[in-house]
């Protein structure tokens, strides 16, 4: 017995020694990932939390090894120049933020060449009159109660994206509510909306639609060829120096940025960038 559990013991090291490789390969590695961090905003409220995003993505950048580019300027949005990019981040954007439909296409081309895309709060508001736009984001803003404390509850402690966040995450900060649902999202954090000021319970009954105690508060999909990652939580400035919110904007980057392999727009059929999806 005692010989058998000698050499059950040594197989076992020997396993999780060959097996050591392929985990290294597995953790992020920023080498050869670059973002695009794009801060324009359309005519509306513009939220002020926009610059510490981008210094909060920033210093992600120098801490975990990658690239990042930052523009509010939509001429960046072009095929050839999107190649550079392993992933787009849209920072608490809100309505139009193109100026033509040849910079719509060129970004529709490149998630269904095998673009990522994150975005953060307010992106949700973005793009108002696109439908594929809101359908990749997942719905479109529509309103949200006053600011206040929120309990968000994690429903799929599986997700890569949610390693670590707590199970009941007490936050200030926006519920937001959205029409033209989309269902092909998977959410992974959710509002808790039996925690939310009772005054405003005969609205967000109205709104909420299907949902009665659980809303979407961070979600994922595969959407016509690319990998989107959403979170509505980030209203306050202070929300990009606490760290529990930056460790779950940082594991969104983290997650679609390991997914995303080289792009091949041979994928990219769209001729129009309001063109039917082809699913």
């Amino acid at each position: 017995m005692r010989i058998l559990f000698r050499y059950c013991f040594s197989l076992l090291l020997i396993c999780l020694f060959l097996l050591k490789p392929v985990w290294a390969q597995t953790k992020f590695s920023g080498k050869n990932v670059s973002v695009l961090v794009y801060t324009k905003n359309g005519k509306g409220y513009v939220h002020d939390n926009i610059p510490s995003a981008v210094a909060a993505i920033q210093k992600l950048a120098q801490q975990h090894g990658f690239k990042v580019d930052v523009s509010d300027q939509p001429q960046v949005f072009t095929t050839e120049n999107l190649k550079k990019y392993t992933l787009l981040l849209f920072p608490s954007t809100n309505n139009d933020v193109f100026d033509t439909n040849e910079q719509r296409l060129a970004f529709r081309k490149y998630m269904q060449a095998g673009g990522g895309f994150v975005g953060l709060h307010s992106v949700v508001g973005t793009e108002r009159n696109w439908p594929w736009f809101k359908m990749m984001l997942g719905g479109s803003f529509v309103w949200h109660p006053p600011f206040q404390k929120l309990k968000i509850v994690l429903i799929d402690p599986a997700q890569p994206s949610a390693q670590g966040l707590p199970k009941i995450w007490a936050k200030e900060d926006e519920c937001y509510f959205m029409k033209d649902l989309y269902p092909g999202t998977h959410t992974f954090l959710a509002h808790d909306l039996t925690n939310l000021n009772p005054n405003e319970s005969e609205k967000m009954k109205s709104i909420a639609g299907p949902y009665t105690t659980l809303y979407p508060a961070a979600w994922y999909q595969k959407f016509d060829g690319g990998l989107v990652w959403i979170t509505a939580l980030g209203h306050a400035k202070t929300d990009y120096q606490d760290a529990t919110y930056l460790r779950h904007i940082w594991q969104g980057i983290q997650y679609v940025a390991g997914q995303v392999r080289k792009l091949d727009y041979t994928k990219a059929y769209a001729s129009t960038h309001d063109e039917a999806v082809r699913y």
